[in-house]
């Protein structure tokens, strides 16, 4: 949950993406079956910053070059991004990033950081900067993104992208932009039977940002958590001063809804929801976002790995 939330201009094209899975006989058929070639196919190299960059740096030039492809084979069977419609699946997100109604003239990232959630899973958070449009409307100057690479036999694909427009605290609030029609989903993208499990610790997370509760934060974030909006990136630390001991919302209520997870490897899942709340953070109004974390399992514990907010 930010601290202080902005209507931001539009929706940034997402695309790029993030992930693959190989764990356990519950997993999306995809990874299984990485599983089962496992004998015929080394597994893929622990990641670095480096290497996964260049991974996300290709689709963004395939997004550029309309290189529609080249996302069959670069995209989880499961996987989930945001993009000018919303929420969207694997299918929906392959119509988009396939840029066929877009003109990007360049692109650069910059501030890369790439945090390992587990052995076959990381996140990549960066900022990047454009010169394009999409529909004939301007994309925004700059965004704040994040990717989910999964490993997947020798390869890692993306499980999960999204950007949000890069936002100047002291600015004051937009106007609400108009509300997006999502893309038809497929069957690809389901909810899985962990998404009560992580709504409920999501709840508590949003209940102890509520009341300030530091020593129930510290319990529910992993000691590596990251955190993502369009005001910036922040470590677990500062994420403990903005929620609880910095905190200056004044929230009266808050609701989660449109939930929806999905299995990245045996312990780790996806969550992705929309959350909103009544009151004020910083005298500004709390808006209506979408959310998307990564949750990891230490034995029966489900904790926050990696959150976002992702302005509608």
């Amino acid at each position: 949950m930010t601290i202080i939330k902005y209507f931001v201009l539009t929706a940034a094209a997402a695309f790029i993406l993030a992930a693959c899975g190989a764990p356990a006989d519950n997993r999306p058929a995809a990874n299984v079956n990485a599983a089962n070639n496992a004998a015929a196919k080394p597994a893929a190299a622990a990641p670095t910053k480096e290497a996964l960059m260049t991974l996300e740096k290709s689709a963004y030039e395939a997004w550029k070059t309309k290189d529609a492809k080249f996302w069959d084979t670069f995209l989880t069977a499961n996987f989930v991004g945001y993009g000018a419609t919303g929420r969207m699946d694997r299918a929906a997100a392959i119509k988009q990033y396939s840029g066929a109604d877009c003109d990007v003239k360049s692109y650069t990232h910059s501030d890369e950081q790439m945090t390992p959630i587990s052995a076959d899973a990381a996140v990549l958070t960066y900022k990047v900067a454009y010169d394009a449009t999409c529909g004939g409307q301007k994309l925004p100057a700059e965004a704040w993104a994040a990717g989910v690479y999964v490993r997947d036999g020798d390869k890692w694909k993306g499980a999960f992208h999204a950007e949000t427009p890069v936002v100047d605290p002291k600015a004051p609030p937009k106007a609400a932009a108009p509300a997006k029609k999502e893309e038809a989903k497929t069957d690809e993208a389901k909810p899985d039977t962990a998404t009560d499990a992580l709504m409920a610790l999501e709840t508590k997370v949003w209940e102890a940002w509520k009341t300030k509760d530091a020593k129930a934060l510290e319990d529910l974030l992993g000691k590596d958590f990251t955190w993502v909006a369009g005001e910036g990136r922040a470590d677990r630390t500062s994420v403990l001063k903005m929620w609880a001991t910095e905190n200056k919302c004044d929230v009266k209520s808050f609701s989660l809804t449109e939930p929806m997870s999905v299995s990245l490897t045996n312990d780790v899942s996806l969550l992705t929801y929309k959350g909103s709340g009544e009151g004020t953070c910083d005298g500004k109004p709390i808006t209506t976002d979408w959310y998307a974390t990564v949750d990891r399992k230490d034995g029966e514990t489900w904790k926050n790995a990696f959150g976002m907010s992702i302005a509608q």
